[in-house]
């Protein structure tokens, strides 16, 4: 007997474009928790890289944040290595391997996914969509297909955001 029970609408998603040795990305850390705590799996965060040429470690950074999502920590990762932007000014990829032994990850394999650049084609890849779309500067979320620059300010985009998939979500129920 087949189940009749219409599918659930796939949740909206939310791109954000995002650079982990970015000081505005760090401060736009509370937005991502507060729209995570209130939306859960009714909005799809969608981690995009967007590494900055004047941040030396960044496109590692990127590529271990892809490193971390194939072992299941994505943003925890994220969260960990933006928390503490000094840090891997300071110390650059061994730092990135430290933080993913510090979460329980297999930091060996980082640190093999940063040498034999395995994630390299997706960060190039986002970072080509990014340049395509508009994205000049991080962190940029992208809702609906509207582009909000938190590069600059980041004054009311989370209420901008929340706004977009409050009613994206209401015309998936009407």
């Amino acid at each position: 007997m087949s189940d009749s029970s219409p599918a659930r609408p796939a949740a909206p998603v939310l791109d954000v474009w995002c650079e982990l040795q970015c000081p505005d990305c760090r401060s736009a850390l509370d937005d991502l928790r507060a729209l995570r705590a209130r939306y859960g799996d009714r909005l799809e965060l969608r981690l995009r890289h967007f590494p900055l040429e004047k941040h030396k470690h960044a496109f590692a950074a990127a590529q271990a944040a892809e490193e971390a999502a194939e072992q299941g920590q994505a943003w925890p990762y994220v969260e960990a290595v933006l928390g503490r932007v000094q840090e891997l000014d300071r110390k650059g990829e061994p730092f990135l391997v430290e933080v993913a032994g510090e979460l329980g990850l297999d930091a060996e394999e980082f640190d093999t996914a940063l040498i034999d650049g395995r994630h390299i084609l997706i960060v190039d890849a986002d970072q080509a969509e990014g340049k395509a779309i508009g994205v000049t500067g991080t962190p940029t979320y992208v809702i609906d297909g509207e582009r909000l620059d938190g590069g600059k300010s980041q004054e009311g985009l989370r209420e901008r955001v929340e706004e977009i998939a409050d009613r994206l979500l209401a015309e998936q129920k009407a």
